[in-house]
């Protein structure tokens, strides 16, 4: 269903209509669903793509990959629910010599919080939009989903969720379960709609931080979900030519417009950077994602460019073509730690494309109290030292520092490329995320899901997951009377 369609209002209630029938579907059934889903979109793949790559202007093999992805993690949330262990069902039986007093029969598990408002990303047209992770951790939940499209892939937008929406029809999930809206004044207004019980956003920081208050501001309250900005900084104990090409390649790769792209690379004072700008001369220009996109990273480029202290390793270029599209090189720069701290304010914010500072070190011990100090919240943190350092302790504060601030802490290797995984964690403190929770991964259900325990309830009224003959055959985690937990061993 698209907003051309529908109203927001009847966007809203059909979500809201949508939503107890759709949590009553078995963890089997909408498992089927997400993998017709992930079928539908590899069918209508290179329609897709073709149009992706008109409005976007990334790579056929870039968006091909993307999409191959946004289909597997859509069968890794299928395979995750299928056996309803993520419901987490427990059930304590009454028991009335319970140690600390009689007890009740009480039995919980997950439920779906209800419609969830998804507002996509621009950088990922598949695998952070319409049918990216938001939506299907929020389908797997049981969650109806109401997408606001990007300005960036309207067109895509619209098709895609045509694609989505119809395989879910064909699957036999309720009308109304997966719709799409357009325009920045329709988000906010089904983000304040009492209908709406959870928000997801993947975008920039002030835009993000807007629509994060405005969920919080709401008579009722709902958890929004937003990853926002992350500089992702890396340290090196070392910089020879093949960790320096690592970084180019890393920070030129689709244009830099990746929320996981390395924004500072630490190195010690000394270090030869010359080839830095050899590597970058080497890259091709890229596009732009969309003209706000471009304004944003001109202007950084050129506060950057301007600061005081600032080294020029790499100039890069930015070209504006005769459709007023915007291409552009890598620009890389070197400033000290000094400069760095002095001048934060110039450049410390994220550079949302192919642009990135290298930093000068000379007290490797001064990094943990650095990186606190500049860097409270990041998506990624990275460390690149010889195994005989990472041996030794010598770093052990650092990336103790490094967890603190960080979701995902990397020895070796580069942040771009987030590998879709049970274990992935992709998020951390704000400002990175508006919470700690993760958007990639099987993890990623659980934002959509809250607990609820019943109490002494007859079996009739019980959901399927708690009941003692459990239709759906999901794991139940059982305690049975007489068996109570003793803390005697831990008496002193």
């Amino acid at each position: 269903m698209t907003d051309t369609e529908i109203t927001v209002d009847e966007v809203a209630a059909r979500a809201a209509a949508a939503a107890r029938p759709f949590a009553r579907t078995s963890p089997r059934e909408r498992g089927a669903a997400l993998v017709a889903v992930a079928d539908a979109l590899e069918a209508a793949g290179p329609e897709l793509i073709g149009i992706a790559m008109r409005e976007t202007g990334l790579a056929e093999a870039r968006l091909a990959g993307e999409l191959r992805r946004t289909a597997w993690q859509l069968r890794l949330f299928a395979d995750t629910i299928v056996d309803g262990g993520y419901l987490d069902a427990r059930i304590d039986l009454a028991d009335p010599e319970y140690v600390i007093g009689p007890r009740p029969d009480v039995r919980r598990m997950l439920e779906p919080v209800g419609p969830v408002l998804n507002f996509a990303a621009s950088n990922f047209p598949f695998a952070f939009s319409v049918a990216g992770g938001d939506s299907a951790a929020a389908l797997a939940a049981g969650c109806p989903v109401v997408v606001k499209a990007h300005s960036g892939h309207p067109e895509l937008s619209r098709r895609t969720a045509e694609v989505v929406a119809g395989a879910l029809r064909e699957a036999g999930m309720p009308e109304g379960v997966f719709q799409l809206i357009s325009g920045q004044e329709n988000g906010v207004a089904l983000l304040k709609d009492e209908r709406i019980r959870a928000g997801a956003f993947t975008g920039s920081t002030h835009v993000g931080r807007m629509l994060a208050d405005i969920a919080a501001s709401r008579p009722v309250p709902i958890p929004f979900y937003g990853e926002l900005g992350s500089v992702n900084p890396v340290y090196a104990t070392y910089a020879d030519a093949a960790l320096l090409d690592g970084f180019v390649a890393s920070v030129a790769g689709s244009a830099g417009q990746l929320c996981t792209k390395p924004g500072f690379l630490f190195v010690p004072e000394g270090a030869e950077l010359g080839s830095i700008g050899d590597a970058a001369a080497s890259v091709a220009e890229h596009r732009l994602l969309n003209p706000g996109i471009a304004r944003s990273f001109v202007q950084r480029r050129d506060d950057v460019l301007g600061a005081d202290g600032v080294t020029v390793l790499s100039q890069g270029e930015v070209r504006v073509d005769e459709a007023g599209q915007t291409y552009a090189t890598p620009t890389v720069v070197t400033v000290d730690v000094d400069t760095l701290a002095e001048h934060r304010e110039a450049l410390l914010e994220e550079s949302f494309g192919p642009l990135s500072v290298v930093v000068r070190y000379a007290d490797r011990d001064a990094l943990p109290a650095l990186h606190a100090e500049l860097f409270p919240g990041n998506l990624t943190s990275t460390v690149h030292a010889r195994a005989e350092e990472l041996a030794d302790g010598s770093l052990s504060e650092l990336v103790e520092k490094l967890a603190e601030t960080s979701g995902r802490v990397l020895f070796g290797g580069w942040p771009t490329g987030v590998s879709v995984t049970p274990a992935m964690q992709h998020g951390g403190p704000y400002p990175a995320t508006t919470s700690d929770a993760t958007s990639v991964g099987t993890a990623a259900i659980t934002r959509f899901l809250r607990g609820v325990a019943y109490q002494g309830a007859p079996q009739e009224l019980l959901p399927a997951p708690l009941r003692d003959d459990n239709p759906w055959g999901v794991p139940q985690q059982r305690s049975e009377p007489g068996r109570s937990t003793s803390w005697g061993s831990f008496a002193g």
